[in-house]
């Protein structure tokens, strides 16, 4: 049994915190939502007053945030986990964030004598519950091999994919394909549904052609079609609109940095953007195909 710290109970954090509870680890948690404390120690979770508390006498931090910059400031600074945290303690950041801010953390993490990796995730909240994620890990081999009995208590595959960042690459390029890969779909259906092809069919097709993707297998846009999607929900995430948009943003910057051409994650972006402008980001980022559908030019 590990003493694991875990901030950012949100729609991802806290079941996958839940879950750690499950596994026989003695959670601490702490997020600005009370509502969020409330339910983690509910559910057997500890909770915390503030980030410092969360650290001390722990073997893992873990961080579950929005962007780099919460989490820098989470961590680095007089009153941050890393100052808190005692020697050789691992910490695992499972936000999806900017590259650069995920080798900074790993620069800053290893001046307080931590082993550090990156472990952003795919699967979405439905992945989360069900302890179903994978996690893709950016570190040292040490730091890797640490961490992989945490994860697997919240995932079922984790993929060591190289370097500080690395992991946050990976899951960058993962989203970009992922967003434009829905908006393939959905402009397959939406054409479908005028040449008088049923959405079923489709599918069907699909699924059993050259056109096969994830996104049809597992998360088809329109009602009816599969079980359990955001589309037989009144597109309830989910996968948030407005965080499908974070990603592909991330997919742009990093891109431009490296000075890498992506016209479709370009597009994507904008549509989503679009999208989200209208209201809209709290949406599953399948609800796209409302947009599509509609034939707005963006």
């Amino acid at each position: 049994m590990a003493k694991i710290g875990f901030v950012g109970l949100g729609h991802m954090g806290l079941p996958m915190a839940i879950n750690l509870v499950k596994a026989g680890h003695q959670v601490t948690g702490y997020d600005i939502q009370q509502t969020a404390l409330q339910h983690f120690s509910l559910s057997g979770g500890l909770i915390a007053q503030n980030a410092q508390e969360i650290a001390k006498e722990k073997d893992v931090l873990i961080t579950m945030l929005q962007n780099g910059q919460q989490v820098l400031n989470v961590c680095h600074g007089s009153n941050g986990l890393f100052q808190a945290a005692k020697k050789g303690a691992l910490f695992i950041d499972c936000s999806t964030i900017d590259v650069n801010s995920s080798r900074e953390l790993h620069h800053l993490a290893k001046q307080y004598h931590l082993q550090v990796v990156d472990a952003p995730v795919s699967g979405g909240v439905a992945g989360a519950g069900a302890a179903t994620l994978t996690f893709m890990v950016g570190g040292e081999e040490q730091a890797f091999q640490a961490a992989q009995p945490i994860l697997a208590a919240m995932g079922q595959k984790i993929i060591h994919t190289g370097s500080a960042g690395s992991g946050q690459a990976a899951k960058i390029c993962n989203n970009m394909i992922l967003g434009i890969s829905m908006i393939a779909i959905s402009e397959a259906f939406a054409l479908a549904e005028q040449l008088q092809l049923s959405p079923q069919k489709l599918f069907e097709v699909v699924t059993n052609a050259s056109g096969q993707c994830w996104a049809m297998s597992k998360y088809a846009p329109v009602p009816g079609v599969l079980e359990n999607v955001p589309a037989n929900n009144e597109y309830k995430p989910g996968f948030a609109a407005a965080m499908m948009l974070k990603d592909l943003l991330l997919s742009q910057d990093s891109a431009q940095s490296v000075n890498v051409k992506t016209p479709l994650g370009a597009k994507a972006t904008t549509l989503y953007q679009h999208f989200i402008d209208q209201g809209l980001g709290d949406y599953d980022f399948s609800a796209i195909i409302k947009l599509i559908s509609q034939g707005t030019e963006v």
